[in-house]
């Protein structure tokens, strides 16, 4: 079935979709990894699954193919090998690329965009177009969105979007989140909790020299807070969040004011009236300053910018 991989869960299910709440009676649930079949097949979208779920092995400092990403893993920010709802999972990849990008200001295919993770999320240097690893990173996210009709994003994919908050984020109410949440896991610096092999982190580090560059998507503070609300801190999820949305605005802000790798890519927003309102870099087609662009108020931007 087309839709095999759709449930019901209930009318009083409350979800965000868009800017606001509203409830929902579905989300998608990924396929589940037995059903992968024994074939050749097969073995690529189990490779595909390992590559996502532990890159770090195969691509970090210590990697046994390459070293040439900064030691996390695309499981650090596409949560469960990117299959856990509203948790940057993988659940419309298939389904919704190629697609034209604002970002690129061009249709973008599936490799150009695990291409983007590697150099920016993972500050690093991608597999090669032709690779077999390359190959397998597009074989599982086939495998999983393939029974989501194209075209189509079903509610709980990829990432929920908060509503802007009315004044703009605070990074001091954000530290003190922090603090007082988030590093008993990240570490009061930000760095992250390793491994015990060394190879990778079982808590990913927020800032620093081995975090997302500022290229990433995640270094806009609505990706990061819609990442935080309904995921953090750690055991959290969509039916169950601990934090308030401006508290997760604020750490949100906090976290992405801390520093970390620099880098820009010349051919991004071509048209630069396409960029969002939150991209903390210009220029742009507006008066506003890059600092209200980082942390807000956002709410008068997108009005105007509509």
């Amino acid at each position: 079935m087309m839709f095999r991989h759709w449930i019901l869960l209930g009318s009083c299910l409350l979800a965000f979709c868009g800017r606001g709440s509203k409830p929902v009676i579905s989300t998608w649930i990924a396929p589940d990894s037995s059903s992968i079949p024994s074939t050749e097949e097969g073995d690529l979208i189990r490779y595909g699954r390992r590559l996502v779920s532990n890159t770090s092995a195969y691509f970090g400092p210590r990697g046994t193919l390459d070293k040439t990403c900064n030691g996390m893993t695309c499981q650090n920010c596409h949560l469960n090998a990117g299959t856990k709802p509203w948790g940057n999972n993988f659940g419309a990849v298939y389904s919704t690329y190629p697609r034209f990008r604002e970002r690129r200001g061009a249709i973008e295919t599936i490799p150009e965009r695990i291409t983007d993770c590697f150099e920016r999320s993972l500050n690093g240097r991608p597999p090669d177009s032709n690779s077999v690893e390359m190959k397998a990173f597009v074989a599982y996210l086939r495998w999983l969105g393939a029974g989501v009709p194209k075209g189509k994003k079903p509610e709980g994919s990829g990432l929920a979007n908060l509503p802007f908050p009315r004044r703009a984020a605070d990074t001091a109410k954000g530290r003190a989140v922090f603090l007082a949440i988030c590093q008993r896991c990240h570490g009061s610096g930000g760095a992250g909790q390793s491994a015990a092999d060394g190879i990778g982190y079982v808590y990913p580090p927020l800032w620093g020299e081995h975090s997302y560059n500022t290229a990433a998507g995640l270094y806009r503070i609505s990706r990061l807070a819609g990442f935080i609300k309904f995921n953090m801190p750690f055991g959290t999820d969509y039916r169950g969040t601990k934090l308030t949305d401006e508290e997760a605005w604020d750490v949100a802000a906090f976290v992405n004011s801390r520093p970390r790798p620099q880098r820009s890519f010349a051919g991004d927003w071509p048209n630069i009236s396409l960029k969002p309102v939150d991209l903390p870099f210009g220029p742009y087609a507006d008066s506003f300053s890059e600092s209200r662009h980082k942390y807000g108020p956002f709410g008068q931007m997108q009005k105007r910018k509509n």
